[in-house]
């Protein structure tokens, strides 16, 4: 989940936090970023996951009238989720690309015993000596 490094500047963050719980609010909108990005959901939040978010609906509403997010049937959208970030699908890729390249990178190379381990580091100090 990618938040922008001007977020704290953004002027609708600003007109939210100049109300009453407008913090509560923000630190809500956070959390169902994070939720969203956790749950691959892209940018769905559905209604039952308000406990996870610590949202009331008092805190939805305020989002909503700032356009943070959009009401959708059973739930909520982040305003501007495919703009900004990965869907799941792009998210999902991307993970196999790095275990890919990551079991590339291991190929080849088997795991020592402890044993095993110390008589190749007694050579290569043997050979580092001898030279």
């Amino acid at each position: 989940m990618r938040l922008d490094t001007t977020f704290p500047r953004n002027p609708k963050l600003l007109a939210l936090l100049s109300e009453k719980d407008g913090y509560r609010a923000a630190l809500a909108y956070l959390c169902m970023l994070s939720y969203s990005g956790e749950q691959g959901t892209d940018g769905f939040i559905p209604r039952e996951a308000l406990p996870f978010v610590h949202a009331r609906h008092a805190d939805v509403t305020r989002l909503v009238t700032h356009g943070f997010v959009y009401p959708q049937p059973g739930g909520w959208l982040i305003h501007g989720w495919d703009e900004f970030q990965e869907s799941n699908d792009e998210t999902k890729k991307r993970r196999i690309r790095a275990q890919s390249a990551a079991q590339a990178r291991w190929n080849g190379h088997e795991p020592l015993s402890d044993a095993a381990r110390q008589r190749k580091s007694r050579g290569q100090r043997h050979d580092a000596q001898a030279r």
